[in-house]
């Protein structure tokens, strides 16, 4: 099928665990044509869930891609996990789409998933879709589903088709408004959904209030509902029976009547070098720019990079940059995806979802392009949660541990909450993901995938140190040894900055007392002991260092000197700043029975936990909010389990630092056992 931007849709299916996600990617290939046989998720035989641990639980853990022709349009359908626990390649395919479709399961009605989901997708500036699934589900009242969808989400949410007989069809009530429906007059739902469309455009207000509607040609309507979609001035519900493929055909052909195409959407924001937005046109005949938004390492066909065409026609066998790279790469092979299976294709144009294979160089956010002398250009950053689950690891059998570090490497590459951090103080590896869940499927991931094997224990908190007041400090680093000395001297002020701010080194010297070439190495003497801590061995952060005087000797002054000089009167200066230990407070969601809202609450306040809230959904579900130390939350896992049988959930997600009390921070201070240099 040949295609142009204008034709292409391209759309993720999102949603709270359960709602029939994967179920609905079948039977929009099924219903396009792409497979003769729709797979079950139940049988292991989907075309999204291929790896073996998916088929094993039931649930998709990462992304899937597949394409539908349908009608005029060539439709990229993302399929992504439900669970929490795997948000991260869910929230990188925000950054391919313009469409995100929300799955809400009819007999659960608005879940924990459904709301997080619903602003993360506004937040990335993405049409929404509300897509209402198991609608032949016995005993439902839809009616009222959708009263809830309005009270939740804004009244903007209005269906554009509504079941009858029971979930066993749908009727389009956009474009037509005959029929008698379960719950609700067709007319009268195709006006509220036409007046919605028609206020926001004043040239088709002013047809419909002149002629009617009837004068209103499908281009102009078309226009007029993807601003509304684009401005979030319209959020369309649609009924589906993905089991049955009642409902899929109608949103395969909303798909190709109503939503954006790539030139419509919302443009993410791209950033040249000095992060200064610029504008990237979905035109196919300007230079090349493609975000890589999925890495896959593949046993059999090798690296694969997966990304986003934003601008340019990429060709088979065209050269391509990766960054600022000026080394380029040949386009050997160019691979449309349905799954598992790569389909070779001759050429991607703006809006195209694709992939290319065998690129060691390639990596997760990689802008691609084709001009040499391109400016650094990238997307603006997706908001991902910060992985705060961490465990340390060792290989369980000796020799493995360059196959480990290969090991963990390769999976960090393809999911971005997931981390890898190696702390040389202590010979430890550690690993950080969402949760207690997500890290053990990328454990279990590494030993099926690369037989590589682990012990692991818990890791040190990830603690910060910085000061709460002003101090200065100085040191003379002078060493003589026979031949020719080391001399340094060192004047330093140092001052507490607000809370993330980092770190700022100011050169504040006069008159030449210490050459500017000696500045980097007073500055890198204090990066070192920046990373090795003051009082508790942890990372001291949220200070700014001025150096303001020293000394040097024009025989005897080195590098080597003015480092551990500046290093050791940063030390001095930070031992009179009232230096304090910091900790993770952590924002925590926990999703759970009512009746075990009592225990729960109790349990986060034997924590030293904040409430900060209460939320009631469908079914009798409680979703806590509080703020937690994170050092108070190593075995919650085990805890919720226990107080709920099995059905609490909970979330994390990194909010700020503060500081511990002081009987945490005398008993840290104690048990660490610094090792500073004598030189």
């Amino acid at each position: 099928m040949s295609y142009t931007t204008e034709n292409i849709r391209n759309i993720a299916l999102a949603g709270h665990a359960g709602a029939g996600k994967t179920t609905l990617f079948e039977a929009l290939l099924h219903a396009g044509g792409v497979i003769q046989n729709q797979g079950s998720v139940e049988r292991g035989t989907t075309q999204s869930d291929t790896d073996e641990q998916e088929k094993a639980r039931g649930h998709s853990i990462d992304t899937a891609i597949a394409s539908v022709p349908f009608g005029s349009s060539h439709i990229h359908l993302i399929d992504t996990a439900g669970y929490a626990d795997f948000r991260g390649p869910t929230l990188s395919a925000f950054a391919a789409v313009e469409t995100a479709a929300i799955v809400v399961n009819a007999g659960n009605g608005i879940e924990y998933g459904t709301r997080r989901i619903m602003e993360r997708a506004s937040e990335r500036r993405l049409a929404r879709v509300l897509v209402v699934n198991k609608i032949d589900t016995d005993g439902l009242q839809l009616g009222a589903l959708v009263d809830a969808l309005r009270e939740e989400f804004g009244t903007q949410c209005l269906p554009v088709n509504l079941p009858a007989d029971g979930g066993k069809r749908v009727l389009d009530c956009f474009f037509h408004s005959e029929g008698a429906t379960d719950f609700s007059s067709l007319g009268e739902a195709h006006q509220r959904i036409l007046d919605q469309v028609v206020e926001i455009n004043e040239t088709v207000m002013g047809h419909y209030l002149d002629s009617g509607e009837e004068e209103l040609n499908p281009q102009e309507l078309h226009n007029a509902f993807e601003q509304c979609l684009r401005e979030g001035h319209l959020v369309p519900i649609c009924f589906v029976s993905a089991r049955t493929g009642v409902g899929v055909k109608e949103f395969l052909e909303l798909a190709d009547r109503l939503l954006p195409n790539p030139a419509e959407g919302n443009p993410p924001p791209f950033l040249n070098g000095d992060d200064e937005e610029i504008t990237v046109n979905a035109d196919p005949a300007q230079h090349v720019i493609a975000d890589v938004f999925k890495i896959v390492n593949d046993p059999f066909v090798g690296k694969l990079g997966i990304f986003r065409v934003w601008q340019g026609t990429i060709r088979r066998d065209s050269q391509l940059y990766i960054d600022d790279n000026k080394k380029p790469f040949k386009v050997g092979h160019l691979f449309r995806l349905r799954g598992k299976t790569h389909e070779e294709i001759e050429q991607a144009v703006p809006g195209d979802i694709a992939a290319v294979a065998k690129v060691e160089e390639i990596h997760f956010d990689a802008v691609l392009h084709d001009s040499r002398d391109e400016d650094r250009i990238h997307l603006a950053p997706v908001r991902f949660p910060q992985p705060m689950f961490g465990l340390a690891l060792e290989p369980r059998h000796k020799g493995q541990e360059q196959k480990l570090s290969q090991a963990i490497g390769r999976l960090a590459e393809e999911d971005p909450c997931f981390r890898v951090e190696h702390h040389k103080e202590l010979n430890e590896t550690v690993v950080r993901g969402l949760s207690d869940l997500h890290l053990k499927i990328m454990l279990e991931r590494m030993r099926d995938r690369y037989s590589v094997e682990v012990n692991t224990h818990p890791p040190r908190i990830a603690y910060r140190e910085t000061i709460a007041g002003h101090a200065e400090g100085h040191h003379r680093h002078k060493k003589q040894t026979g031949g020719a000395g080391q001399f340094g001297e060192v004047f330093l002020r140092v001052e507490p900055l607000d809370r993330g701010a980092g770190f700022e080194f100011v050169d504040a010297v006069k008159g030449g007392v210490i050459p500017g070439q000696f500045l980097p190495a007073i500055e890198k003497g204090v990066r070192q002991a920046l990373e090795a801590g003051a009082i508790a061995g942890y990372p001291i952060q949220d200070v700014r260092v001025t150096v303001y005087d020293g000394k040097y000797h024009p025989v005897d002054s080195k590098e080597v000197a003015f480092i551990s000089a500046g290093k050791k009167a940063f030390l001095d200066a930070v031992g009179k700043a009232r230096p304090i230990v910091l900790e993770p407070i952590v924002d925590v969601e926990v999703a759970i029975p009512e009746a075990n809202v009592g225990d729960v609450t109790g349990g986060l306040a034997g924590k030293r936990a904040r409430i900060m809230g209460t939320d009631a959904l469908r079914g009798g579900e409680i979703v806590i909010k509080a703020q937690a130390p994170l050092a108070e939350l190593t075995d919650y896992p085990t805890e919720l389990k226990a107080m709920t049988g099995g059905r609490g959930r909970y979330s994390l997600d990194l909010s700020h630092y503060e500081p511990v009390p002081p009987p945490v921070q005398k008993q840290l201070a104690e048990a660490w056992k610094p090792h500073v240099d004598d030189d």
